[in-house]
């Protein structure tokens, strides 16, 4: 059995520390969480300069992508940058576009055009997800039919991740023999793309209509499952490197608050209860880190990587909630202010932990997996 992921070359171990500390610098320069407050507050979507620093200029737009395409890295190298990505929310695509639609393109093999595009930066966006948010094959919201030997969609994706601002949609729809994908111009005729306001301000999202749409196809008999399958456990361990990410910025806020605020004439982080509860968020961010590492140790066996994203994302996602909801009690009142940034972490943590089903959707399907 091949490979679950396609990808570049591996970084070396400097490398990959350079890497990180190129997106972590990179982000520092664009403020940190200031370029998430810049974003119009009812329309989340993309920080295009801070994309194009990262995405263009320091090459994350083909990180994991095949090497044809200029692809760099594969698994290890996406997990190290959502890391840092996840520290600061940065309102970037590189989850919806470079993860999602690129493995998933590349996977297909007959959309050189369109991942050549994705690699040197223009967002594509992937429309696979079902009514509920989770991706299953037996209830892909969109169907495909052939007028005059064409493709032809309809039907409405409810959750397409920063859709609104795509070049390209890359669409799983349901026909007579199976699931297959398709190309699709979001400007293009029959096709209705709206903006929808989030709780998570750092990242946008898309409802898109398709009426009588034409298309093109990049797989067919079916086999778009099995390539979106193989794309989303990628994905997984994907969002759940940024959610580890943004758990420990959570923290990191947290001790540091916990060390300076004093009360009663002491550091309130000398309270017994608030020790425990650090120490708590501490052992959620070190499964969560001990899960990513295991599913980027196995990114080379299909079977291994689909047992391992599920428990990553199973463990990851609710860690993230937790450790967020802690860091915004114990910063107090000026925890809940529009001002701190806690409030920030906590609506990620919350949008994340259903962006592609939540702990128990993974749970299920490791059970699955593991014949339970």
């Amino acid at each position: 059995m091949t490979s679950t992921m396609t990808g570049g070359t591996a970084l070396s171990d400097a490398e990959l520390d350079d890497l990180r500390e190129t997106v972590r610098s990179v982000c520092a320069d664009a403020g940190g969480t200031v370029a998430v407050r810049r974003l119009p507050e009812h329309s989340p979507g993309i920080d295009a300069a801070l994309w194009d620093t990262l995405g263009r200029q320091v090459g994350l737009a083909a990180l994991g992508l095949p090497e044809a395409a200029g692809g760099i890295g594969s698994l290890a190298e996406i997990a190290a940058v959502c890391e840092e990505l996840g520290r600061t929310l940065a309102p970037v695509p590189l989850l919806s576009s470079t993860v999602l639609a690129g493995q998933v393109l590349a996977g297909c093999g007959t959309a050189d055009g369109a991942l050549a595009e994705l690699a040197e930066g223009a967002v594509h966006a992937l429309a696979v997800a079902a009514p509920d948010g989770t991706w299953r094959p037996g209830a892909v919201p969109v169907a495909v039919s052939w007028q005059g030997g064409a493709p032809v969609l309809d039907g409405t994706a409810p959750f397409v991740l920063d859709g609104a601002d795509a070049r390209a949609l890359v669409v799983a729809a349901a026909g007579a023999d199976g699931v297959d994908l398709f190309l699709v111009d979001p400007g293009g005729p029959g096709v209705t793309v709206r903006r929808v306001p989030t709780l998570d301000l750092s990242r946008g999202q898309a409802v898109v209509t398709f009426t009588g749409a034409r298309v093109r196809a990049l797989t067919a008999g079916g086999e778009g499952a099995q390539v979106v399958s193989r794309a989303l456990d990628v994905a997984l361990v994907a969002l759940a490197a940024e959610q580890l990410g943004g758990a420990q910025a959570a923290l990191d806020m947290t001790v540091a608050h916990v060390r300076d605020r004093t009360q009663f004439g002491r550091a309130i982080g000398g309270f017994q209860a608030v020790k425990h509860t650090c120490a708590d968020m501490l052992l959620q961010v070190e499964g969560a880190r001990s899960a990513v590492t295991r599913a980027v140790r196995v990114a080379h066996s299909p079977d291994a990587l689909a047992e391992a994203a599920a428990v990553a994302q199973a463990w990851a996602c609710e860690a993230f909630v937790s450790v967020a909801a802690e860091c915004v009690h114990l910063h107090g009142g000026m925890g809940f202010t529009w001002e701190h940034d806690a409030h920030l972490y906590f609506r990620r943590a919350q949008s994340d932990a259903v962006l592609l089903g939540g702990a128990a959707h993974h749970r299920e399907r490791l059970a699955g997996l593991l014949s339970w």
